[in-house]
């Protein structure tokens, strides 16, 4: 039923987790895509053969300006334009305020809220000549309720929430939507570290109401669907897709 047939979608983070879900899922929604990478060279070159010619992978990081605004340029260059971009790319670690540095304050911000920013601005422009955009953002239940020992990674995604809201506003006089998916726990590489302890992820899913751990393409459905037209008229929306957990912290 959802059909991106001529649209070019931009993801970052897409050889792992809910970016990598969500690269072969727009595929299968006849969607061309770009997505980004820092490390994984060898997974990249994989989804690249295994879905060619629709993907393309990009190196970036997700700290240096100049390597998102060239990522950017050389998707315009590639595949003529951009639609829609999916900025799912982040990190997430633990840190008391008392011990929690400048330096790792910082980097949270940097990686998860001002890359958001910067892909959103460098994305515009293309968006706004042909006037039509999708615009999704991947943010958390951290950041709707705050989570204790996470602050920074709560605060980086509850500035992904208020930046969302503001562009929906802002940039819908060009016909760009903008919108934030909001996960819970997802069983992806990013948890695999705490998720080790079966004890603590059993604990995990027992506090989720539906009571299950969400997969990486239980996020990408709902983030494909926002990049559709049976959602052309959601914008400034946060989609909790975290089994009603939200509702109990």
């Amino acid at each position: 039923m959802i059909d991106l047939k001529n649209k070019v979608t931009l993801i970052t983070g897409g050889t792992r987790g809910i970016g990598e879900a969500c690269v072969k899922l727009f595929v299968k929604a006849n969607s061309r895509v770009a997505f980004t990478y820092k490390n994984s060279n060898v997974k990249a070159e994989i989804l690249e053969k295994e879905l060619f010619p629709m993907v393309k992978a990009y190196k970036a990081s997700m700290e240096s300006e100049e390597d998102i605004f060239n990522v950017v340029e050389n998707v315009i260059n590639d595949f003529g334009n951009i639609d829609i971009l999916v900025h799912n790319a982040g990190i997430w670690n633990d840190g008391t305020l008392e011990n929690l540095t400048l330096d790792r304050w910082e980097e949270m911000l940097r990686i998860n809220l001002t890359s958001t920013y910067l892909f959103a601005k460098a994305c515009l422009p293309y968006m706004k000549k042909s006037n039509f955009g999708r615009m999704i953002f991947v943010s958390s239940t951290a950041g709707q309720r705050g989570e204790a020992y996470h602050s920074h990674y709560a605060a980086s995604k509850g500035g992904i929430i208020s930046f969302t809201k503001s562009l929906a506003v802002e940039l819908a006089p060009f016909n760009i939507t903008v919108n934030s998916v909001a996960p819970g726990w997802v069983d992806t590489d990013m948890c695999s570290e705490v998720f080790a302890d079966k004890e603590f992820k059993e604990k995990v899913r027992r506090e989720i109401p539906v009571g299950r751990i969400a997969s990486a393409e239980d996020i990408a459905g709902p983030i494909l669907f926002l990049a559709s037209d049976l959602a052309r008229h959601i914008n400034g929306e946060i989609l909790n897709v975290n089994g009603g957990s939200v509702l109990c912290g």
